[in-house]
């Protein structure tokens, strides 16, 4: 039995309080054809279960808010209820792909089960297939629900053998157990606490600087936190969602970073800046500097902690500059901020305040989840994930992966949220919006339009 950390829990306690949002995170595999049949795509999942212990055990959150939800064997597994299969309506394009993703991610993964189902999805153009995974927010965040395509499929197109499997669950806690060792760690508590403070009153230098690193991020924030522009943006949510996504080249991205300047991720977050001020255009609205703020987040793992399945992930709160016309400045501009949003600390302090939360009473830290998902927030506009995928090609039954497509949940007020991921040569980048949000193509081709006029541009002329 383990215990979920606070942030793992915070999708759950968002979940619970909003009803119609669905915490779950997803991607599309595709895989040239042909489509292995349904018995294959169960062995294999079966092979490589012994590898991922999470997939057969629930949630379960206490009495009270006692401690953190802990996770559990499931006694009575069965791996035929999270494998699904279906097939596309004609042709099977890109659009149909996209309104099957809308449908599978707008219900709820059940809490009496392990929360994760996979969709072998067949009928797509050219023979191919996908794999749908989605698994819920409190089991992974991005980078670590990508590495699971690693444990799951294959380097080579020759299959893996399967894991001896020597799984035999443990008995489900009892009510009363589960009460009696939460009570037992809030007892250790203080005990804890003190132990932290004098291990930071013995290092004061580290202490100060820590101390001074969280004032400077929060106060960063706290400037973050005013309400954006009001605008189409925003809003109550329904409980439907739609979907759409794009694709660019690896090689395309490096080249614009190359000659005009950044990361990856700011070249990207660019582009969809671009994206959003060619949809409030669209809207006959007037695209303002504070019309879009956006929560980015930032992996905090440690190399070689890709494969730990929980939420390891701080975050900044970014305005993306869709006031801006010419693409270079905006590139510009997205640099000057992300920049000063580290130099601000703000990353830090909240990763800082993540892991003392991991310290305090869980009876203190769930009712503020549940009020900050109650009130209705102005301030955060979208979200906006970009997580580096496998960088050599990996396959499933000897079929070659083509290409993975994100998924992000939204939630809040937050109606619109982009998830880019790249894989080999290409990236996809999926944008999720609500079902009045009929108009996302507009924001995918505007993302696209936005790259190509950056891989045009030049560093001294500006671009119309």
């Amino acid at each position: 039995m383990d215990r979920m950390t606070p942030l793992d829990a915070l999708f759950l306690e968002a979940e619970d309080e909003e009803p119609g949002v669905s915490m779950a995170i997803s991607s599309i595999a595709v895989f040239e054809g042909p489509a292995p049949t349904y018995a294959e795509f169960a062995e294999l999942l079966a092979g490589r279960l012994p590898l991922i212990p999470r997939y057969r055990q629930k949630a379960r959150q206490l009495p009270f808010d006692l401690g953190p939800p802990v996770w559990y064997d499931d006694e009575h597994f069965e791996l035929d209820y999270h494998l699904r299969h279906t097939a596309l309506p004609a042709p099977g394009g890109d659009a149909e792909l996209a309104a099957l993703m809308a449908r599978l991610m707008f219900a709820r993964l059940a809490r009496d089960r392990p929360l994760w189902e996979y969709w072998l999805v067949e009928g797509l153009q050219d023979g191919r297939w996908a794999l749908i995974s989605k698994v819920h927010h409190c089991m992974v965040d991005g980078v670590s629900g990508t590495d699971l395509y690693s444990v799951v499929l294959d380097p080579s197109p020759r299959p893996r053998a399967a894991v001896p499997d020597k799984w035999s669950p443990q008995a489900e806690p009892s009510t009363f157990g589960l009460t009696a060792a939460a009570v037992g760690q809030l007892v250790l508590t203080p005990i804890r606490q003190l132990r932290l403070a004098v291990t930071g009153l013995r290092q004061p230098r580290n202490l100060a600087y820590r101390s001074w690193s969280i004032g400077r991020g929060l106060w960063a924030l706290s400037e973050a936190l005013r309400p954006a522009t009001r605008s189409s943006l925003t809003g109550s949510l329904s409980s439907s969602r739609r979907y759409a996504f794009g694709r660019a080249e690896v090689a395309q991205v490096k080249e614009i970073r190359h000659r005009l300047g950044g990361t990856f991720n700011d070249v990207v977050l660019a582009a969809v800046a671009g994206g959003f001020r060619s949809l409030l255009l669209s809207r006959g609205e007037t695209p303002r500097e504070n019309s879009v703020r956006t929560l980015v987040p930032v992996n905090i793992r440690a190399p070689g902690q890709e494969s730990i399945r929980d939420n390891r992930v701080s975050l900044m709160l970014a305005k993306l500059p869709v006031h801006l016309e010419d693409p270079v400045e905006r590139l510009a501009a997205v640099r000057t901020r992300l920049d000063e949003l580290k130099t601000d600390h703000e990353i830090d302090s909240v990763a800082l305040l993540t892991e003392l939360a991991r310290r305090e009473p869980f009876a203190l830290i769930a009712p503020g989840y549940r009020l900050a998902a109650r009130f209705p927030q102005r301030s955060v506009v979208t979200v906006v994930t970009n997580v580096p995928g496998p960088r050599e090609p990996l396959y499933a039954l000897g079929r070659r992966l083509v290409e993975i497509i994100p998924y992000v949940p939204i939630g809040s007020t937050v109606r619109t949220g982009v998830s880019i991921l790249s894989y080999c040569d290409s990236v996809a980048f999926g944008v999720t919006g609500d079902f009045e949000e009929a108009d996302l193509a507009v924001l995918v081709r505007g993302i696209e339009d936005s790259l190509a006029e950056l891989a045009a541009a030049r560093p001294s002329e500006p671009v119309s």
